[in-house]
């Protein structure tokens, strides 16, 4: 029987465990589609899930990965033949089932979507869940009535992975991005993505005694990975009938603000969940990327490429938030 190498984190009491082994298909969980992995990609549930005790993995022990690329092995569902290229992002890849940090995948076959055309295994990947929670954002906020010619979009966390991507899609659409970054370092990059204007987070915190309501409408809307306080300073600077896309909690999950903004400028306030959409939304979402999203000239900017082994130190940079753009792992 064929061996092949994944990272595996396993858990038992207080004993810890993580880094690659070799397992046989027999190891693999129950699914009706067999993949030959390719790429993956490292985000930041995956490296959460890479720590001990963690919150997301519901069973040890655990392959990590919750984005993979490659070509079918095998399958048991008409829908997918030998040789045929697919993704899988999201579901429980990665946290409840075995992910894509492994050269040999078994999955659902619902779980599976054909690589969209305009779209290398690579490119996908470099998107990943990350490049697709940007898309399912634009996707949300145009379906609320945003517009380019509606004003600036503002994107915190903008050189994280969802961060970095939407700079590049809604600013290759023809909106006007305003980047929200710490990094002065990372300016000219978000240039290259895009970006019009960069802004630093701290002045997307409201001055102690001023008065919410002074403050002016400024974005059309808002792409946020970030929340905490920086979202409180968005739902008092949106205009009215403007919307908000929240992906993440990096700045934190808590919230301390009133319902006012919100009813007074008619925000719409979206939460974006990309890994239980649906696949009547995911599959054509994926499909838009392959012929308008993907970032034209971008891709390589914001991509950094491992493999397995050096796969422990991007977790590590990604937790610590020092990860630019994306990082893929060739398999």
């Amino acid at each position: 029987m064929e061996n092949f190498r994944a990272f595996v984190v396993d858990q038992k009491a207080a004993d810890f465990t993580a880094g690659v082994r070799e397992l046989t298909l027999d190891d693999l969980p129950a699914g009706e589609v067999t993949i030959r992995v390719r790429y993956s990609s490292v985000n930041y549930k995956d490296g959460i899930v890479s720590q001990p005790n963690s919150r997301l993995v519901r069973t040890y022990p655990m392959v990590p990965g919750i984005d993979l690329a490659g070509e079918v092995m095998h399958s048991e569902d008409k829908r997918f033949r030998e040789g045929d290229q697919v993704i899988v992002t999201s579901y429980q890849l990665g946290t409840g089932h075995f992910g894509g940090f492994s050269e040999v995948a078994r999955v659902p076959a619902d779980w599976v979507v054909p690589l969209p055309q305009g779209l290398t295994m690579r490119e996908a990947m470099i998107l990943g869940t990350a490049g697709f929670t940007s898309a399912l954002s634009l996707k949300r906020m145009e379906d609320n009535g945003l517009s380019p010619d509606r004003g600036p979009v503002l994107v915190t966390g903008a050189t994280g992975g969802v961060g970095s991507t939407a700079v590049s899609m809604f600013s290759q659409l023809g909106y006007s991005v305003t980047a929200s970054t710490r990094k002065v370092s990372e300016h000219a990059f978000l240039k290259e993505l895009g970006a019009r204007e960069i802004v630093h987070p701290n002045e997307l915190v409201v001055p102690e005694g001023q008065p919410f309501i002074d403050l002016p409408e400024r974005w059309a809307g808002a792409v946020d990975p970030v929340a905490g306080k920086s979202l409180i300073y968005i739902f008092h600077t949106l205009q009215y009938g403007g919307s908000v896309a929240v992906s993440g909690f990096t700045g934190g999950a808590e919230v301390a603000t009133t319902v006012f903004p919100i009813m007074r400028r008619a925000i719409a306030f979206i939460g974006i969940d990309s890994v239980e959409c649906p696949m009547a939304v995911r599959a054509p979402l994926w499909e838009r990327i392959g012929a308008e999203l993907k970032p034209k000239t971008a891709l390589e900017q914001i991509v950094e490429e491992g493999t397995l082994d050096t796969l422990p130190e991007v977790l590590e940079r990604i937790l610590k938030g020092e990860a630019r753009g994306r990082t893929i792992i060739r398999l």
